[in-house]
């Protein structure tokens, strides 16, 4: 490819005698030569200025040495600028060089040479340029004469092609370069000799063979020929210039690396595999082997603390990859605690926080002779070239990624160096935001686990197991938790619950909310009733989350609340814009009974409503949140559909039922929290219960006695008869005197003993310290003192009194130490 060249005006040197202003002083100062040039610049002629004095030239009228400002030396003589005076009258500004002349006789005179100001700064900004070509431009330069011989080349030449300077100079082209690149460049310059134009050819380097072609590796270099001229025309030689292209397209392609990078480091907030993404982009593109080592705190997801300096800093490796898959073992393996020499670069990079490059790694790398195992392997791959470089971020070191080279021919340099650390700084800020998140994720965590039950209460209404599967760490932990309460009456609450949104704002509201239902289970209150002061509390929290700044947003949910009554063998249940309970029956299809959808908790303003269900024996129960039957592709159908699968033969061990919902609805890593509570609900035999109805006459108190301690003969409870008949006295002869008949009597064998008295009064009785001095009022405080729990409930009906005392064992036949102190009341005596 050939450009035609273009002419161009030639600069002469400014002080060329052959046209600059050329004028003799003799030792008197009279001027005694006077050129055409000094005439003119000057304007004057020969005849007018011969014989005069220098000094009438000048403006100030000062002498010839103190008129020439910024003096300087220059070889024998010296020069400067100096103002002068034109025929015409005006100023002209020139730069004068002055050189001191002898005689035979000894006698000295001066030769002065003048050029107009701007001429020598033109020149002189010419001959920077030509320097700079030559010693400074990336460009590779050699002139060659008409015969073809090197007269002159730089170094970035040299440096090219690995030819040395007095290989060159002096010999033609074909004498000092060899093969195919000799024969192109020789055709070239006779090219450029005989047509005088401008030659362009593109040279690509071929790899060795044996090595592995890469495209960084290539070298294209665009190589240019023109002919060199004089003034006169007169041809000099050819001036070769090569410019290696290959470097303009590393430089873009390691700017697309970058920019791939910041794609590619941190697409999640796994810790691993930030660290792995960082290591997939280095190699190949950069090193044959990387290796991450990261310390334990940053691992840990524990606080950062400075490393010490000049000491022993506890790192583990985080991540290594190899272009080799048969690598042997270079370092230790992901995982492992890695321990640096003090001396090492490794040690080194993490006490200053400055990268450390070995170019070249031999014999005589001073810091592989501490480390004999890895100068070892080292060696046995055939690593020439190690850069080490810091994981910053945040003003805080947090590991080290080590670079090798050993098929990749070039050394690290300058330009891999801010590669490598502008790749680690985006891969360490990536890092850090792992190491925070897993840090407040754990956290979350953390608090999740320990407000949520570390086990089930013992009870017989139900057999019940749970599964709780924390989201994954991208999702954060999430609100959802899981209950099992004893109630009253043999009797067992059933709760679900899931808090909107994910965090620690999130599990420290699922901890408020499980606290506030098992506060208003101990009431006693239906199901629909619990909904709805549990969403008078959302709104409270809602309100206070409102008012103050940077307040949690995390405020609202669903919820599911069931009663069971092992008696009844009936299930009372109230939802809030939660899913409905799922029931798998023995001998029919998996139900979800329809039970009215009460609206998410923290909306207001609308009421919850219970359904009552008949449960049928050897039947399951499944609470869940709603994140188990999403999980299928966020396809809620297909969700339902599984689950039914997985409920399917509800005989089967309730561990089994759990382990096999969780494997047909979860993927390995689901994207929300999932709880759910798996229950076998069980009869309480009617041998366990007996009941009687009440007179409401004072004398039905001691007949209600005899009938008690006859019930509890018959149960083998003889040592329970005191505190039992105690118990029904008082409870019965309150309800006679401040209750509304219809009144009766229950009693439950199961892990306690359990008395209930119910009547149709909704008044609370109140439990008080008496007097010495006062007749009554003793009736509640004899019950608390001999019984384990005691408490009221309310029913549509009215209200029931129920008191609670533990089984006598067969080793412990004493009363309550209370109940035998405590004086017999009046009606007892009935």
């Amino acid at each position: 490819m050939a450009t035609q060249g273009t002419a161009y005006e030639y600069l002469a040197e400014p002080f060329d005698i052959t046209h600059a202003a050329v004028v003799g002083i003799d030792a008197h100062g009279l001027v005694e030569r006077w050129s055409k040039g000094a005439q003119a610049l000057l304007g004057y002629r020969a005849r007018e200025i011969l014989g005069q004095p220098a000094t009438s030239l000048l403006t100030g009228g000062a002498d010839l040495a103190s008129a020439v400002s910024e003096p300087r030396r220059g070889g024998n003589g010296w020069e400067g600028l100096i103002a002068v005076r034109h025929r015409a009258g005006h100023r002209v500004e020139l730069a004068l060089r002055i050189c001191p002349l002898q005689d035979g006789g000894g006698r000295r005179s001066w030769l002065a040479v003048g050029c107009e100001v701007s001429a020598p700064r033109k020149w002189e900004l010419d001959q920077a340029v030509l320097h700079g070509l030559l010693d400074q431009s990336p460009i590779g330069i050699a002139v060659v004469d008409t015969e073809l011989r090197y007269q002159l080349v730089n170094r970035v030449l040299e440096h090219m092609d690995g030819v040395p300077l007095q290989l060159r100079v002096g010999r033609t082209v074909g004498q000092a370069m060899a093969g195919e690149v000799e024969s192109t460049l020789e055709w070239q310059a006779r090219q450029a000799l005989g047509s005088g134009q401008t030659l362009l050819t593109f040279q690509r380097d071929v790899p060795e063979p044996g090595e592995p072609h890469r495209q960084d590796r290539e070298r294209v270099r665009l190589c240019a020929s023109f002919r060199l001229q004089d003034r006169t025309g007169r041809v000099l030689g050819v001036c070769q210039t090569t410019v290696d292209v290959a470097d303009h397209d590393r430089a873009r392609q390691r700017l697309a690396l970058v920019n791939e990078a910041s794609s590619r480091i941190g697409t999640t907030l796994d810790l691993d595999r930030t660290v792995r993404e960082l290591a997939e982009i280095v190699v190949p593109q950069v090193a044959d082997f990387v290796a991450v080592d990261l310390l334990e705190t940053v691992l840990a997801a524990r606080e950062l603390t400075p490393v010490a300096v000049g000491g022993e800093t506890a790192l583990r490796r985080a991540a290594h990859l190899s272009i080799q898959e048969d690598l042997p073992e270079v370092v230790v393996s992901a995982g492992d605690p890695t321990r640096y020499p003090l001396a090492s670069p490794q040690s080194r990079c993490l006490n200053t926080g400055h990268s450390i490059r070995d170019p070249v790694v031999d014999e005589s790398t001073s810091w592989l002779a501490q480390d004999p195992l890895r100068r070892a392997k080292l060696n046995l791959l055939g690593v020439h070239s190690h850069l080490v470089v810091p994981l910053q971020a945040r003003g805080m070191t947090m590991g080290v990624a080590t670079l090798l080279r050993w098929k990749y021919p070039e050394p690290f340099d300058d330009d891999d160096q801010l590669l490598v650390e502008e790749l680690a700084a985006r891969a360490a800020v990536c890092i850090e935001n792992a190491r925070r998140f897993t840090r407040e994720h754990n956290t979350a965590l953390a608090l999740q686990h320990s407000l949520l039950p570390h086990g089930l209460p013992e009870q017989s209404a139900v057999e019940a197991a749970y599964r709780y599967l924390p989201a994954d760490t991208e999702a954060g932990v999430g609100g959802d938790w899981f209950d099992v309460i004893p109630l009253s009456g043999a009797r067992v609450a059933l709760v679900v619950g899931d808090v909107v949104g994910h965090g620690i704002h999130a599990a420290a509201t699922m901890g408020r909310l499980r606290t506030a239902v098992q506060t208003l289970a101990d009431l006693d209150l239906p199901p629909d009733e619990l909904l709805g002061r549990l969403d008078d509390l959302v709104i409270r929290l809602a309100d206070e989350a409102d008012a103050t700044a940077g307040g949690a947003l995390v405020i609202g949910g669903t919820c599911v609340y069931a009663i069971y009554d092992p008696i009844s063998r009936k299930l009372t249940v109230a939802r809030a814009g939660h899913p409905s309970p799922a029931i798998a029956h023995l001998r029919e299809p998996v139900e979800f009974p329809d039970i009215p959808a009460g609206p998410p908790l923290g909306l207001g303003g609308l009421p919850f409503e219970s359904a009552e269900i008949d449960v049928k024996e050897g039947s399951v129960i499944a609470f869940y949140t709603d994140g188990l039957i999403e999980a299928s592709d966020r396809d809620v159908d297909v969700g339902f559909e599984r689950l039914c699968f997985a409920l399917a033969h509800p005989d089967r061990p309730l561990d089994e039922i759990c382990n096999t919902m969780v494997r047909m609805l979860l993927p390995e890593h689901p994207h929300d929290d999932v709880a759910f509570l798996v229950a076998r609900p069980r009869a309480l035999s009617t041998d366990d219960v007996a009941s009687w109805d009440v007179p409401a006459v004072p004398s039905a108190v001691h007949t209600i006695r005899q009938m008690t301690n006859r019930q509890l003969t018959a149960w083998n409870l003889e040592d329970a008869a005191f505190t039992t008949e105690l118990i029904v006295s008082e409870l019965v002869t309150n309800a006679i005197r401040h209750a509304s008949p219809p009144i009766s009597l229950r009693l439950i064998r199961e892990r306690t003993l359990i008395c209930e008295v119910s009547d149709s009064s909704n008044t609370s009785p109140h439990l008080r310290r008496p007097l010495s001095t006062d007749e009554g009022g003793r009736g509640l405080f004899l019950v608390a003192q001999v019984a384990q729990r005691w408490g009221t409930r309310y029913t549509p009906q009215g209200k029931t009194i129920w008191a609670e005392q533990p089984l006598p064992s067969k080793q412990a036949h004493a009363p309550h130490p209370a109940a035998a102190a405590a004086p017999v009341p009046e009606h007892d005596s009935t």
